[in-house]
């Protein structure tokens, strides 16, 4: 299982309204359960972010980086990594 760092906990508390209508996690305690319970993964490149989504068999051709990037499911970290939570 994928240990989430502080750095995907704050983002996707801070963010997580762009997915969801009304707050999942209120802690970061809140947030990792929650990103541990639908399996959220965490990639190191946008292009990982397309194959990920290839590998789930979603449709992502003809989009580019930039659309990849703001899919509702895809947060941004500031390390340059991404955060995927499938809602």
């Amino acid at each position: 299982m994928y240990e989430y760092d502080e750095e995907c906990l704050q983002v996707f508390l801070d963010q997580q309204g762009k997915l969801f209508d009304e707050p999942v996690a209120g802690t970061p305690e809140e947030a990792e359960a929650f990103l541990e319970d639908c399996m959220a993964v965490v990639v190191d490149s946008i292009q990982e972010v397309e194959s990920y989504f290839q590998e789930e068999g979603i449709d992502v051709e003809g989009m580019s980086m930039e659309e990849l990037e703001e899919a509702a499911e895809v947060f941004a970290l500031p390390s340059g990594r991404y955060l995927i939570v499938e809602g």
